[in-house]
């Protein structure tokens, strides 16, 4: 984890809506999403940061070891790289974003608990 990764302070957070990743709206649009951003696309692309990230989540997971942590794998994000993780995360992709995952074999789980 690169001390980048980590939001710098508690306003203007946004969650990746595939992955929970937690940074600055201006962190997102700067470097993308770290786990994500190979079919996301937000980096330097204002309308795909408020497409696939969203203001509305609870909680924070901060991922040091994510192969050696039960939380990072009871969250689904033991693969994912060393961050600032959102236990939930409100919100939906679009559907041509989903529909481009698919075509790409990654299925979408939605990070929205609160429906369940």
């Amino acid at each position: 984890m690169t001390l980048e990764t980590v939001p710098k302070n508690l306003k203007g957070l946004r969650a990746c809506l595939v992955c929970s990743l937690i940074k600055s709206a201006d962190q997102f649009e700067d470097e993308g999403c770290d786990n994500c951003d190979e079919f996301l696309r937000i980096k330097h692309n204002t309308e795909n940061l408020y497409d696939c990230t969203s203001t509305n989540f609870d909680g924070m997971i901060s991922l040091m070891s994510p192969d050696d942590s039960w939380v990072a794998k009871w969250q689904r994000i033991n693969r994912f790289c060393p961050g600032v993780y959102a236990i939930s995360v409100s919100g939906r992709l679009p559907n041509s974003i989903i529909r481009e995952m698919k075509s790409r074999g990654i299925v979408y789980k939605s990070r929205d608990t609160s429906q369940r």
